[in-house]
C-alpha cells in the first residue's frame, strides 16, 4: 500500500509539477525561438505588401495574430491564418478587449516591445509578443497573442484518465494487501501459536503446515524444534529414573551392610572388614555418579575451565588404565594396552583428558560380556596421536551413533552391566570438544572401537 500510495504521490507530482509546466514553458520557448531569427526583418518588411510573413507569424503564434496601427486602431486580426471579422466573433472581441486594456498594451504604442503572460493562480492561461513593425509605410504593431486553453483541456483530461488510474492502483493494491495479509499472516500466527504452546509445555503442538516458501521453512523448523524438545524430555525422564534407579541400588546396599556390619558381624573381623569394604565400594560409586552429573551440570553451564600444561598422552592413558584393571579383573574381563615406544607429548589438561579415558573404559565394561577382551592402543597418525578404547559386542546403528554422544542418551546396546548416570559419553564429548580433538566411533567385524585424535599443530 505505501508503495503504490508512493507511486501515485509521484504519478500527480510530475503530471502537475513537471508535464504541464513543462508543456507550457516549451510552447513559449519554442514562439521565441522562431521568432528570433525574423526579428530584424520584420523591421525592414511591410507587413501589408507580405502575406507570407503574416502567414508565418500565424504558424508560429499558433494562435492569433493582431496587427494595430500607431493610434491604437486594430487593423487586421488573424486566427490560426484565417482572418477574423470581430463583429461577429465575440469570442475574438473579448481577447481583443483583454490585450487594449493591459497595461503592457500601452507601452507597445511608444514603440517598445513587450511579452506578457496571463496567469489563473498557478495556470498561464496565454502568452503575448508586441513588435513594432511596419504596415503600408506607416508604423504599426503585431501582437502574437496564443491561448494555452485547448492545452488545459487535454491536460484535463489527462487528470481524468489519472484519477481512474489512481483508484484502480489503489483498489487493486487493497485487495492484494489482504490476499498478502491472509497468506502470510495467517500461517505465521499458526506458527507463532505453535510455538506458544511449545513454551508452555505442550510438546505435541505442531504448525501443521506443508509450504515451500519460507514460511514453510520456519514451519518445519518449530516442528524440528518440537521433535528435539520431546526427545529432550524423554531423555530427561530417562536420566531420572536411571540416577534414581543407580543411587537407590547402592543406598539400599549401604543401609543393609551397615545394619549388618551394627548388629551381627561387627564382632567378626574377617565380616565386618568385607562388609564395609563393599559399603566403601558402593558409596565411592554413588560419589562417582553424583560427581558426572555435577561435571557435566558445569560443562553445559559453561563453567568448564581448561589447566593447560605438556604431559606424555600414553602414561595418561597408562595410568587410567591401571586403575581400570582392578574393576575389569572383578567382572571377569581382560585389559590390553599397547603402544610404540615414543613418546607422545601434547598440550592438554590432564585431569580432565583422565576424565575421558576413565569415561570410555567404564563405558567398554558396561558393554563387554565376561571374558571379553578390552583394547586400548595409543598410536601415532599422520596428523596426530590417536587413542583408542575397543570392546568386543554388537555394532551400534548407524542412527544411535550421533545419539549416543546426546545428554542423558544411553544406547540401548548394553551389555549385562548397568552402571553410571548414562552422560560419560556427553561429558567426553565436551571436554574433547573444548580441547579441539576429533573423535568418534566405530563399529567393524564385531568390534566397537570409540576413539579420539589429538591434531599435531
Amino acid at each position: 500500500m505505501i508503495l503504490v500510495l508512493l507511486t501515485v504521490t509521484f504519478m500527480w507530482g510530475f503530471q502537475i509539477y513537471f508535464m504541464e509546466q513543462n508543456y507550457i514553458h516549451s510552447n513559449i520557448t519554442e514562439v521565441e525561438e522562431e521568432l528570433a531569427p525574423i526579428l530584424e526583418e520584420l523591421a525592414e518588411t511591410d507587413l501589408a505588401q507580405n502575406e507570407q510573413m503574416i502567414s508565418y507569424l500565424t504558424s508560429t503564434a499558433q494562435g492569433k495574430v493582431m496587427i494595430v496601427g500607431k493610434d491604437g486602431e486594430l487593423i487586421a486580426f488573424y486566427s490560426y491564418n484565417y482572418p477574423i471579422n470581430l463583429e461577429e466573433n465575440q469570442t475574438d472581441i473579448q481577447v481583443w478587449e483583454r490585450i487594449a486594456a493591459s497595461e503592457d498594451y500601452q507601452a507597445i504604442l511608444s514603440g517598445t516591445s513587450y511579452t506578457r503572460k496571463t496567469r489563473e493562480g498557478m495556470r498561464i492561461c496565454s502568452y503575448e509578443i508586441g513588435i513594432p513593425v511596419t504596415y503600408n509605410g506607416e508604423v504599426a504593431y503585431v501582437i502574437l497573442y496564443r491561448s494555452f486553453t485547448e492545452l488545459y483541456a487535454v491536460l484535463n483530461m489527462n487528470r481524468q484518465l489519472l484519477i481512474v488510474l489512481s483508484i484502480l492502483l489503489l483498489l487493486a493494491a487493497s485487495l492484494l494487501a489482504a490476499f498478502l495479509a491472509k497468506k502470510f499472516t495467517k500461517p505465521l500466527l499458526i506458527i507463532k501459536k505453535s510455538v506458544d504452546q511449545l513454551a508452555k509445555g505442550d510438546l505435541e503442538s505442531s504448525p501443521g503446515l506443508i509450504r515451500t516458501d519460507e514460511i514453510g521453512q520456519l514451519a518445519d523448523s518449530v516442528e524440528t524444534l518440537r521433535i528435539a524438545l520431546q526427545r529432550v524430555d524423554v531423555l530427561r525422564k530417562e536420566v531420572i529414573a536411571n540416577v534414581s534407579h543407580e543411587l537407590r541400588s547402592p543406598l539400599s546396599l549401604i543401609g543393609g551392610y551397615a545394619e549388618m556390619v551394627r548388629d551381627i558381624t561387627w564382632k567378626q573381623p574377617k565380616k565386618r572388614t568385607e562388609n564395609l569394604n563393599l559399603i566403601i565400594s558402593e558409596a565411592n560409586r554413588m560419589s562417582e555418579m553424583v560427581q558426572d552429573i555435577m561435571d557435566y551440570s558445569q560443562i553445559q553451564s559453561g563453567y568448564l575451565q581448561l589447566n593447560m600444561g605438556t604431559y606424555d598422552l600414553y602414561e595418561i592413558v597408562e595410568t587410567e588404565a591401571l586403575r581400570f584393571e582392578a574393576i575389569a579383573l572383578k567382572n571377569h574381563l581382560k585389559l590390553q594396552i599397547t603402544h610404540s615406544s615414543q613418546e607422545y607429548p601434547i598440550q592438554a589438561d590432564a585431569l580432565k583428558l583422565s576424565q575421558v579415558i576413565r569415561n570410555l573404559l567404564n563405558n567398554a565394561v558396561n558393554h563387554t560380556q565376561d571374558g571379553g577382551i578390552i583394547k586400548i592402543s595409543v598410536e601415532q597418525m599422520a596428523d596426530g596421536y590417536k587413542v583408542s578404547v575397543i570392546n568386543p559386542g554388537e555394532p551400534i546403528p548407524e542412527e544411535d551413533q550421533a545419539l549416543i554422544w546426546e545428554r542423558y542418551q544411553r544406547s540401548q546396546h548394553q551389555g549385562a552391566r548397568r552402571q553410571g548416570t548414562g552422560i560419560g559419553l556427553s561429558i567426553v564429548s565436551s571436554i574433547l570438544d573444548a580441547h579441539g580433538m576429533s573423535y568418534g566411533v566405530d563399529c567393524n567385524h564385531g568390534l566397537i572401537c570409540f576413539w579420539f585424535l589429538w591434531h599435531i599443530s
